[in-house]
This record gives C-alpha cells, structure tokens and sequence, in this order.
C-alpha cells in the first residue's frame, strides 16, 4: 500500500529527548520486562531502552564488533542510542527499544558468511524485530538481504550506514549471480544512507588528478569481491580522467611481507598507488611495506577507500600511515552541520579519541529507521515507509532514498593522516564519471 513518504528530521527528534535518561538494559533474560522479546542469538547483546512504559518494537544493529573494527562500530551503535534517546525511545505512538549486534569472528575480527545468515535468520524469526540497522561490510549484506527480504509479515527492512558495493542496489560488469536483482527474491527491502562506490572511485579518481598522480598501480585484498569491485571502479575513473594505470593486482591478506609486491610495484614507476581493501585485510603490513620500498607518502602517492578511512589504520601502521589519502563516501565528522553537528557533539562526550567516519551515518540510518516505524507498525509497511523517504535536514544532510535503494545525493571526502584523518577536500564527481566507475 502507498505510504506518504515520511520526513526524517533528526533535527525534531534530537530535540526532544537529550535531557538525561536513566539507560534501562535489561539482559536477554529479563527482556520480557521490556514487552518485547530480545533476539535470541549469542551474537547480540543485551536489550537497551530508557524509555517509559514496556518497549513495543525493537530494531538491531548487525556490525562488526570485533578486532580492527570494534571502536569504529561501537562508535556507530553509541550514535544509535543517542538517537534513540533523543526521541524518547518512540517512534509516533510507539515504544522503540534497541539491541546491537555482532556479525564478526572471534578469530579473525572479520565478518563471516556463516554468522551474517545466522543473525539474519534469527532477526526474521523474531517478531518483535522491525528493522536492522547494518551492515558495515558489504559482503554480509549479501548475505543477509535475502533472508530478511523473506521474513515473516511483508520482509524486514535493513539500512546501512556503511556499505558501499555497487552490486547490492545497481548493476555493474562486476557484478556476479544475476546481481542485484538476485538479492531480492521477494521485494527490494534494502537502503543505504551513504553513495555506492561508483561515486567514491569516481571521487579518489578526481582527487588523483588533483594531486598530478598520472600513472596510479592499483592493489586489492585478494578474495575479497567488494575490494576488486572497489579497485575497479578507481580504475574505469582514472581511465577517463587519462590517468594510465601501470599496474593492476591482488595482495594476500595472509602475507607476512609485501617487500617483493612493492618491489615489483616500484618497477613501473607510479606516482601513486591505490589500496582496495579493509585495515583488517593486513593494511598496516601493508602500508609500512610501500613505504620502507617505495618512500614516504609525499612521494609516492598512497591512497585508499574507506575500509582504511578508521582511527586504528594510524594506530596500527603508526608513521608509515602519515600522508597517505583516504576517502569516505559522504561528508566527515567535522563538516557536518546543524543536527549532525548537534549529535557529533553528543558523540565526543562519550567516545575516546575522535569521531569515527560512519558514526553520524549510523545514526542517519536510526532517524530514518525510527521515521519509518512511526508510519507503520508492521514490517512490509516499515519497508515501504523506508524506500519512500525524504530527509530534510537530517544528520547527513537533506536527500531522499532512489527507487535502486541508495541516497540521492553522492559527496565524498578525502582525508590525509597525520595523528588522525584530517578532511582535505571534499569532491562531487559528476554523472558521467560516476557512469565510468561504475562500468570500470
């Protein structure tokens, strides 16, 4: 059923709560009090809410909460709550209640296959459940979109902050298995608050130029699909920029050195060099070993997307991560305005160290979430609610969801290291180079 789309101001919902809540958690076992059921997984934590009266609906956040990325995602599900609480904990009429959970290996910190299905599954079971906040890792939003896509009541909607892949909402020669349309074997119940990596190859692509980088070798975590699409997408930019690209290859994340990678990347002379791939997929090794062959980053260019753009890139590569380049898809921390500004304000009053990248846009995520549950109490509507929004003054800025499921507007910020990531330039490329990434 049409649905008018709901406006998402986080500016109105900000304002009404932040005086102080007594934050209520009630563990997994004490959830009934809440009046709702809390997930029953391992994986999730326990139930949050301040609210008055019992909760009458719970949304989760699925991240991983796990090695290199945990202070990132716990920054993001710490931007959730604050929403949450600025809004009283409702939704319209409605009672919200939230329950973070954790889609990464103990092993290995990374994101699994296994553990996305599972989450997933146990999202759909739980009635309680009218939306899911996540993923941050793109190919676990391939896992999961199906499964929710078929949940009980009309689908389970699901809002990253995070994923960037082309191939979850648009088609591209990258794309495998008939994606995306494959994805939906019911109904398109996926969005995302931040642009696709067409944008974001397009961007470091325009930056490149930006900084004379004419000949660029291009390196990705090997086996990781949403890496090469990455690297693709830098590539088919460059191509139309005239950048040569003298290289184009695979790193082993399992590697103990890349001295003899950099060595063969040095042999073709790059001004830069593009790293496809997460900090988790070995990137300090990685970025200590381009600099101790290929020089400081003054020199040869370093620069990568947004799986390097965290705190612990720095922390963990220490000097050899100082001038190196990172992009975000949309606008960083410190340029945000208004209700954005508002609640990264709120987010440095809690959190150790600067503000991660994506937190503000998982709180984007929350408004809109919280916007669509407040037009409709069953999940098929909260679906449709979500694809029918338009923000005005949100966190993020204004824009509105397309019918593919991904934002309407498409900036994106280029940051260098120094003691953290500091904004440089923001660039917005334009359609046609957007078009040359995409099919890159």
């Amino acid at each position: 059923m049409s649905r008018r789309p709901p406006i998402a101001s986080f500016a109105a919902l900000f304002l009404l709560g932040l005086a102080a809540f007594a934050l209520i958690v009630a563990s997994r076992g004490d959830a009934a009090a809440t009046g709702i059921t809390a997930v029953g997984s391992s994986a999730c934590g326990a139930v949050q809410y301040g609210g008055s009266g019992p909760a009458q609906a719970l949304i989760v956040s699925d991240l991983p909460l796990q090695g290199d990325s945990k202070q990132r995602s716990r920054q993001m599900n710490d931007a959730i709550r604050l929403v949450l609480e600025g809004a009283s904990w409702r939704s319209g009429g409605r009672t919200v209640a939230f329950q973070a959970c954790d889609d990464s290996s103990a092993k290995t910190g990374l994101w699994t296959k296994a553990q996305c299905q599972a989450n997933a599954r146990a999202y759909a079971a739980d009635a309680s459940v009218l939306g899911v906040i996540g993923t941050y890792n793109s190919g676990c939003a391939e896992a999961m979109i199906p499964i929710l896509g078929r949940a009980p009541n009309g689908g389970l909607a699901m809002i990253s902050p995070g994923n960037t892949l082309i191939c979850l909402t648009q088609s591209s020669p990258s794309c495998g298995k008939g994606e995306p349309k494959s994805l939906y074997p019911a109904r398109r119940n996926y969005a995302r608050v931040v642009p696709n990596d067409a944008y974001q190859g397009a961007g470091l692509a325009s930056f490149a130029r930006f900084e004379d980088i004419g000949r660029a070798y291009v390196l990705y975590a090997g086996g990781d699909p949403t890496s090469l699409g990455q690297a693709r997408t830098f590539r088919g930019a460059a191509h139309k920029l005239g950048i040569e690209i003298v290289g184009f290859g695979a790193w082993n994340p399992k590697a103990s050195s890349y001295t003899g990678l950099m060595k063969k990347v040095s042999r073709t002379a790059p001004d830069g060099v593009l790293l496809a791939g997460l900090t988790e997929e070995n990137g300090a090794r990685l970025i200590k070993d381009k600099v101790a062959v290929l020089g400081s980053n003054s020199g040869v260019k370093l620069l990568a997307p947004d799986g390097f753009a965290q705190q612990s890139t720095i922390d963990l590569a220490g000097s050899a991560s100082r001038g190196m380049f990172v992009s975000v898809p949309g606008l960083v921390p410190q340029d945000l305005t208004g209700p954005g500004k508002q609640l990264v304000s709120e987010l440095k009053k809690e959190v150790s160290g600067p503000v991660e990248l994506f937190a503000p846009y998982a709180g984007q995520a929350a408004s809109v979430l919280l916007s669509a549950i407040g037009s409709s109490g069953e999940r098929g509507g909260v679906i449709d609610a979500v694809r029918a929004t338009k923000v005005k003054n949100g966190i993020t800025g204004s824009f509105e969801i397309l019918p593919s499921g991904d934002p309407s507007i498409g900036p994106i910020t280029v940051s260098v290291a120094k003691n953290s990531f500091v904004p440089e330039r923001v660039v917005e490329p334009g359609q046609g180079l957007v078009k040359a990434a995409r099919h890159g």
